[in-house]
């Protein structure tokens, strides 16, 4: 099984405060840094990292981030597939307080430009039994036109909806797997109780629903469950928590890869996410592939 990520790569700025600031306020941030991100990239490395074969489809700019992006996934990926436009990379900032706590404002101008199915290869390179995964990042049209091309070829697909567009969300009628926060469920759906989100998000079309609950593990709500399942996440001590929902999907993916039943998968997914929390970064918090082979050789994701 070949998995296939169809998403953004950006530059990550992080800064470290002490607390979030307030409207109109500045601070100084405890440490900054820079570092290869975007949830694309992320989930794409996750999931190489656990043993899969994988390839990265991503757009980036025609200028000095974009040359410094690609030579960063080079040295993480086998096989990187790039569109390059003349716009500015993708470029995030992630601000997190003590508390591991973190909010994201990102640039896309190259992946609201990116259209994989009219300008790659992708869908003559997907094969039956092959896993697409997706993100938000790119065009609703877009994301459905990977999606159904996938689908159509008999390939598994996973739908990571983040960020969220609640006005003009992708069709989940075409993703096998819907994965989502606890605030994603909530905007999409307008309801708090998260058994009620993964129930409104299955009305959608939605095959599986899992919903991630930080500290608290994920709901599961199955084609053929009567009920949702929680899954608790091993626990920990958060230091950041920015890379965790990432090094979560590109391990359920990678799980599917290694035809791990779901639950098996996300039970290895919460625990690549626990190890990530530990550590500061987007992706410099991803387990290295000696720690996933680890967590895979324990007996409970066999």
């Amino acid at each position: 099984m070949h998995v296939h990520v169809v998403g953004n790569a950006c530059v990550d700025t992080t800064f470290r405060l002490g607390r979030f600031p307030s409207a109109g306020e500045t601070l100084n941030a405890v440490a900054s840094a820079d570092g290869l991100g975007g949830k694309g990239a992320n989930q794409a490395v996750a999931a190489a990292r656990t043993g899969a074969a994988v390839t990265l489809w991503t757009a980036l700019g025609k200028d000095p981030a974009g040359a410094w992006i690609r030579n960063c996934l080079d040295m993480e990926l086998s096989d990187v597939q790039v569109n390059e436009f003349d716009l500015p990379s993708d470029r995030s900032t992630i601000v997190i307080d003590a508390g591991g706590e973190n909010f994201i404002v990102s640039g896309v101008a190259c992946s609201e430009a990116f259209d994989p199915i009219a300008q790659t290869a992708l869908a003559r390179r997907i094969a039956p039994g092959d896993i697409l995964v997706m993100q938000g990042n790119l065009r609703g049209s877009a994301t459905n036109a990977c999606l159904r091309a996938a689908q159509e070829k008999g390939a598994r697909t996973v739908l990571n909806a983040s960020p969220v567009d609640a006005a003009a969300p992708p069709n989940f009628g075409l993703a096998e797997v819907l994965v989502v926060n606890q605030s994603e469920a909530k905007a999409l759906t307008d309801r708090s109780d998260m058994a009620a989100a993964a129930d409104a998000l299955a009305a959608k079309g939605a095959g599986t629903i899992v919903i991630t609950l930080g500290a608290d593990g994920c709901l599961v709500l199955g084609p053929d469950q009567a009920g949702s399942l929680r899954l608790p996440a091993p626990h920990v001590e958060a230091l950041d928590t920015s890379g965790a929902g990432d090094v979560f999907c590109g391990c359920l993916a990678g799980g599917f890869a290694k035809e791990m039943s779901v639950t098996s998968a996300l039970k290895f997914a919460l625990a690549a996410a626990a190890i990530a929390v530990t550590r500061s970064g987007t992706l410099l918090s991803c387990p290295s592939a000696s720690e996933m082979a680890a967590l895979i050789d324990q007996t409970e994701f066999s």
